[in-house]
């Protein structure tokens, strides 16, 4: 959920929003600053490494500027059948610009964004070095998918 910057977008468009944080003070923020907007979001203040998201129950799971590779797993089976997920956070071609994330825990390797949703339909993917290297992806589950299973 990070400061809840895109729960407001989210909730305008007409999303039931459900932001995730293992922060309090930024679930709190991402929350108040919903409010002010006279906007509803849920959320939870969570480690999903210890609780992770329940199978098969969002239509749209939004990631940005994270990565956790042991959450992958559990981001494709939070997923309903034929929902989607928008992930965007930084490669490794960052390191070059100065500045973000330098740790090879948090930067992805060229195309490994793309092999973490193998098996869904990507519907659009991209790599990019600058203004910041990120890549970016949306991806829809197949329709055919049952929990726990890979789709």
């Amino acid at each position: 959920m990070g400061r809840g910057r895109h729960t407001p977008v989210l909730a305008r468009a007409g999303w039931r929003t459900f932001g995730v944080d293992i922060r309090f003070h930024s679930v709190s923020d991402g929350v108040a600053a919903a409010a002010a907007q006279a906007l509803s979001v849920a959320a939870w203040c969570a480690d999903l490494t210890a609780h992770p998201l329940p199978a098969a129950r969002f239509d749209l799971i939004v990631v940005t500027r994270y990565l956790e590779r042991n959450l992958c797993s559990a981001i494709r089976d939070a997923v309903v059948p034929g929902g989607f997920v928008v992930y965007e956070t930084f490669t490794t071609a960052q390191r070059a610009l100065g500045s973000g994330p330098t740790s090879p825990d948090h930067l992805l390797e060229p195309g490994e964004l793309k092999r973490m949703f193998e098996g869904f339909d990507i519907r659009f993917y991209e790599e990019v070095a600058a203004p910041e290297a990120v890549a970016r992806i949306v991806a829809r589950r197949s329709e055919r998918a049952l929990p726990g299973r890979r789709s």
